[in-house]
């Protein structure tokens, strides 16, 4: 006999079922269809040996989103530490800070990004108001990593903060009952029931960063990323088999930093006693 509670649970989850099926695995499945044929729809691994030349764009999209990654998390951290110590009051208004540039599209906020770091942007204009040389900031890598920065850090906060949230302040006191000062509480109980939050966060940052390819072409000029040339190939050339390639090694290589990121999440409980 079917378990009533069983057959409703499986009812709720149908919607999502076929959700994750129609948009989530289908379009995995052509993904590597395209990457494991030709245009002929025989099966070749040809298409891995044409995109060994673009070895370098793939290093140079890890190395940008991982220094992107890092500064968001050196800037999100501590900000989001000290937005717990606030007042419940003054928490809600900072976090509407936090999100309030994710109500603005992307296309937006990197374009007047783009207007601060031109030439002639207000940057220069402030610089050359104080009678200091201008400094060319647009169409640098330097430049790329501030937009990545600028438009992902929202996703590095979030996280971090939601996780602090939930520190209860008895452990806190506990931990100076017990005899710590600030900075062992810190090390000792905060830093180890934090580190979720903080691979949420290096996570939710370092994909979109390594995979983005508008932010790049329009602050980095000639800087090309795996996402453009994935952009490029799909849109331009129609070269479907190619670009599914490079999407899939991306695919690859995204799941392997998450899964090497989700070890450093288990033994929080033991890592406060250490």
């Amino acid at each position: 006999m079917t378990n009533p509670r069983a057959l409703r649970q499986k009812l709720v989850a149908a919607p999502y079922l076929v959700w994750a099926a129609v948009f989530i695995v289908v379009p995995l499945a052509m993904v590597a269809y395209y990457a494991f044929t030709d245009p002929a729809g025989n099966f070749t691994l040809s298409n891995f040996h044409e995109i060994a030349g673009f070895s370098h764009t793939f290093i140079l999209s890890i190395w940008l989103g991982l220094l992107s990654t890092i500064i968001c998390l050196l800037i999100s951290y501590p900000l989001a530490y000290l937005i717990t110590r606030c007042s419940p009051k003054t928490q809600r208004l900072l976090m509407v800070l936090v999100m309030l540039p994710m109500w603005i599209n992307l296309l937006l906020r990197t374009y007047a990004l783009m207007k601060l770091l031109e030439d002639t942007g207000f940057i220069n204009e402030l610089l050359s108001l104080l009678h200091l040389p201008p400094v060319h900031l647009i169409n640098t890598e330097g430049a790329v990593v501030a937009g990545m920065v600028y438009n992902f850090i929202p996703y590095m906060i979030l996280p971090i903060y939601n996780v602090m949230t939930r520190i209860e302040t008895p452990v806190l006191e506990a931990s100076r009952d017990l005899g710590c000062n600030g900075f062992q509480t810190f090390r000792r109980v905060v830093f180890p029931l934090s580190i979720p939050g903080i691979v949420s966060g290096v996570t939710m940052v370092f994909v979109p960063s390594v995979s983005t390819f508008y932010i790049s072409s329009k602050l980095g000029g000639s800087i090309t990323l795996v996402g453009d040339i994935i952009e490029y190939t799909f849109n331009s050339e129609a070269n479907y088999n190619t670009g599914a390639t490079m999407s899939l090694i991306l695919m690859g290589m995204i799941l392997l930093c998450m899964l090497v990121m989700n070890q450093f999440t288990g033994g929080d409980e033991e890592a406060i006693l250490v």
